[in-house]
């Protein structure tokens, strides 16, 4: 009998729960522990952020479903791993012992990196349900007065996609309000071009995306660092192939929304062997972390080079069906530690993004997610926007459901077919 513990329910730790169920012995028994009491769908945030969904609408009440599924599930924070007593230890005051210990956490994210930054400064956020509710709320002040906007990604981020949805998404927003046109809207990101994506581009990525955006009017600056943000403007460093500065921009904004950077939580920052100097998790190709083999960790909360360095540094990001893979290996291999086997799960760390533009959208997929890659396909068009709409219905339902049955490979199987992609 094992006891395994699930450190954090999002995206990845509260499918991984389910699965986990599916694979363990009935005698083992399983905990999933996290600092919020309901599941949130995040890539539905860059609606909420415009108002187009409600928290209730994107979020689960984890417990009964958790109880249903034989799973025990605490709702607290973690503040502190000890990995060499094998036990989490909450901010209640609990600890938690573990056998096997599964870190799910997603990221912290660094808003206080940048002066004036985040949802405590003069910018907006789509990252958290919580903050996107209240983006959300300030775009209806902002609509009803609108001004200039600066949307796009900070040096360090890793996680573009929901910056050119929001950005979209905004634009869909105000040309059916019928008022895009008193708003200038600049696209600032730390990609070394636009639609780079942190994966170095997927096709034609940056042909497409430089098209989209011009299209809809969207001036943009790539190799940007931000500098500092003040009220209603937004201090941006543009750099040269080589790093050097070669142009400095004062961009006004009456709302601004752009992603940060990304850290490991507190409760793992520092701990030598399980964590690099980020704070993210170092794990094998079984999604182990060799120092401490009873640890495994998936998701956003894991360190992934970048395969090439970027005159401003940029991070890769982890999409759903990376996700997705990494859960399965992972439900795979601690069973077979529990009965004395070694791993042989690897996940396959491909790539998809379905990035909704509000009434169409662009689709990526990248096999593996790193170059060189198997496949390699981009496109774009109404169906993207239908797609992601269907995704949201049918993930939504499995999370209320309990159910382990892995969807983005049944997806891009679909996808492929539909779109005659070659694998």
């Amino acid at each position: 009998m094992a006891h395994v513990v699930v450190l954090g329910a999002g995206l990845g730790g509260t499918i991984q729960a389910y699965e986990l169920r599916e694979t363990l012995g009935a005698g083992d028994s399983l905990t999933v522990i996290s600092d919020k009491p309901f599941f949130q769908f995040t890539p539905s945030n860059p609606w909420a952020g415009v108002g187009w969904r409600k928290k209730d609408e994107i979020t689960v009440d984890l417990a009964p479903v958790m109880q249903r599924r034989n799973i025990d599930f605490i709702c607290d924070a973690a503040t502190k791993l000890e990995p060499t007593q094998n036990k989490v230890i909450l901010k209640s005051g609990r600890e938690v012992g573990y056998d096997y210990l599964v870190i799910a956490t997603g990221p912290e994210l660094a808003f206080d990196e940048i002066p004036g930054f985040g949802p405590d400064g003069f910018t907006n956020s789509v990252c958290h349900i919580e903050h996107a509710e209240v983006s959300g709320r300030n775009w209806e002040d902002f609509c009803a007065n609108p001004g200039p906007i600066v949307v796009g990604a900070v040096q360090g981020a890793s996680c573009f996609g929901p910056a050119y949805e929001y950005a979209m998404i905004m634009d869909t927003d105000l040309r059916r309000r019928k008022i895009r046109h008193k708003v200038p809207m600049t696209f600032v990101t730390s990609e070394p071009y636009v639609g780079h994506l942190g994966l170095g581009g997927v096709g034609d990525t940056k042909g497409m995306m430089e098209s989209i955006l011009r299209d809809r009017d969207i001036n943009w600056i790539f190799n940007a660092r931000v500098d500092r943000f003040e009220d209603g403007k937004a201090h941006v460093t543009e750099v040269n192939e080589d790093g050097t500065e070669k142009k400095k921009h004062e961009l006004p904004f009456k709302y601004s929304m752009m992603l940060p950077a990304f850290r490991g939580i507190p409760a793992l920052r520092g701990i030598d062997g399980l964590v690099n100097p980020r704070g993210f998790v170092i794990t094998d190709e079984y999604q182990r972390n060799k120092t401490y083999p009873n640890i495994f960790a998936i998701g956003v909360c894991i360190a992934i080079a970048p395969p090439v360095a970027t005159p401003v540094p940029t991070g890769v990001p982890k999409t759903g069906f990376m996700i997705e893979s990494m859960v399965t290996a992972t439900a795979h291999n601690i069973p077979r530690l529990i009965a004395g086997q070694e791993p042989n799960a690897e996940p396959t760390l491909n790539a998809l993004c379905l990035a909704d533009f509000g009434d169409r959208g662009a689709a990526f997929l990248a096999m593996p997610q790193n170059p060189p890659r198997n496949v390699t396909w981009s496109g774009q068009g109404r169906w993207v926007h239908w797609a992601k709409l269907a995704f949201e219905k049918y993930f939504m339902r499995k999370v209320r459901s309990g159910v382990s049955e892995p969807f983005y490979e049944k997806f891009i199987m679909r996808m492929m077919k539909v779109t005659k992609i070659k694998s």
